[in-house]
């Protein structure tokens, strides 16, 4: 199977950042999978990491372990946080003074509230291998102040016992949105037919499932700049698969409080749009039992029109990456320490520890991709290892200190349209009126 592997959409693939000015005295250049560091390389230094869900989350643990064994006298303290309250926790410790050495990035949006508040070092001396996607992310005004070890991108996950059940073909990497909406129809009519509960499809009740296609797959399109009218045919479409009965509706999701989790691994819904990270949890809860045990797959998500969906083209999809960053105020040998650490989390030796436990790391190559299939309980058709490899992400959340707003304000929008409070065309005015006057962009 030939494999492209291809960086984000303004998230160029970076080969090496060399420009100078570190934060905090530092002189030295790391690179590699934890290469020297000027200054440290006799020293003894213990750092500390943030984190959330340490034991439901091994990916930490994974990437520490490893850097660890790469370098003796280096050692890393994981800090934990609730996951929910992440953001505002750890900024309450960095402003105290008592934040964490290594600054896991959580969400990108947030990456300039850090950044802003002088809490991040200037990490641009980090070098990262060639072929690695969400780096430019972490760039305000061209100075990286974070590196990505892991990138998530959105898929369609299916259930193949179903689509056989219904007796419709499954996905093939050609679907348009169009294919994807009569492939729901022809579901839903043939699961009632067999005298299945299940529904064609889940789609959760994030924006992200709505709004991140609409963004990633429409040129042109920019939030920072108030550009929304792309959401329109893709809110149009979800109402209707709604209206026909092919998909659950939001209110019922709501009321209801329902998992992407449970509806697709206890087969309520033969097809759901997800995030890749939902592979590895899906494995796990199927070996578990927590999941019903049936065969799956994943294909590359419906595509805007022919002309990135196919097997020979690069479909279009979007996700965010999570990197790690370096606290401004740590000092001098424990910047240097902490730089080696977020090059080796950006390597192809973390990247393939990653692989293994079923976490998407940044960089993608033959050998990631392998070794993320060869997992028990993981799919093992091509169609599952292209839609993995082979795609353009497009980042969900750009840069900018009004990112957070502005997707408040979409968010309330998206809401309002699914749940029948309010037209599409009128949704989409008003989040226009309140961009303009709440958030100065339009």
């Amino acid at each position: 199977m030939n494999r492209k592997f291809v960086a984000a959409a303004g998230l160029a693939t970076v080969a090496a950042l060399t420009l100078a000015g570190c934060a905090a005295g530092d002189s030295g250049s790391t690179g590699g999978s934890g290469g020297s560091t000027e200054g440290s390389s006799d020293k003894s230094v213990a750092l500390t990491m943030s984190a959330w869900n340490v034991s439901s989350t091994p990916e930490f643990q994974s990437l520490v372990d490893g850097f660890e064994a790469a370098n003796p006298g280096i050692t890393i303290e994981l800090k934990e946080y609730d996951a929910a309250e992440y953001n505002t926790l750890i900024t309450t410790d960095l402003a105290a003074g008592s934040g964490p050495d290594i600054i896991t990035q959580k969400e990108v949006k947030y990456l300039t509230t850090f950044q802003e508040g002088g809490q991040l070092a200037d990490v641009s001396d980090v070098t990262l291998p060639d072929g690695i996607s969400g780096a430019d992310s972490y760039k305000v005004d061209g100075t990286a102040y974070a590196t990505p070890y892991r990138n998530d991108s959105w898929v369609l996950f299916y259930n193949k016992a179903l689509f056989e059940q219904a007796g419709v073909a499954t996905p093939d990497g050609t679907w348009t949105w169009d294919d994807y909406q009569k492939a729901a129809d022809e579901l839903n009519k043939g699961l009632v037919a067999a005298g299945s509960s299940a529904k064609a499809v889940y789609q959760h009740r994030w924006q992200s499932t709505v709004q991140g296609f609409a963004n990633a797959q429409t040129k042109g399109a920019d939030i920072l700049e108030g550009k929304i009218d792309q959401f329109g045919p893709y809110y149009d479409r979800t109402l209707a698969l709604q209206s026909s009965g092919d998909q659950i509706d939001f209110n019922t999701s709501s009321a209801n409080q329902l998992t992407y989790q449970g509806e697709f691994g206890k087969q309520n819904a033969a097809m759901e749009l997800m995030g890749t990270w939902f592979v590895a949890t899906l494995i796990a809860q199927q070996a578990s039992g927590d999941a019903d045990a049936f065969e799956w797959g994943i294909a590359p998500a419906p595509q805007a029109d022919s002309s990135t969906a196919g097997l020979d083209k690069t479909p279009v999809t979007f996700g965010d990456p999570t990197g790690f960053g370096v606290n401004a105020n740590a000092d001098a040998d424990k910047q240097a320490a902490a730089k080696k650490f977020l090059a080796y989390a950006a390597s192809e030796d973390a990247a393939v520890s990653l692989a293994k436990i079923g976490i998407t790391p940044a960089l993608v190559n033959d050998t990631v991709v392998d070794t993320y299939f060869a997992a028990e309980g993981a799919p093992t058709d091509d169609l599952s290892k292209f839609a993995f490899s082979t795609h353009k992400v497009v980042a969900e959340n750009p840069t900018s200190s009004k990112t957070a707003a502005i997707q408040g304000v979409l968010n309330d929008m998206h809401s309002a349209i699914l749940s029948g409070s309010t037209t599409v065309e009128k949704g989409l005015a008003e989040a226009k009126d309140r961009l303009k006057n709440e958030v100065g962009v339009g």
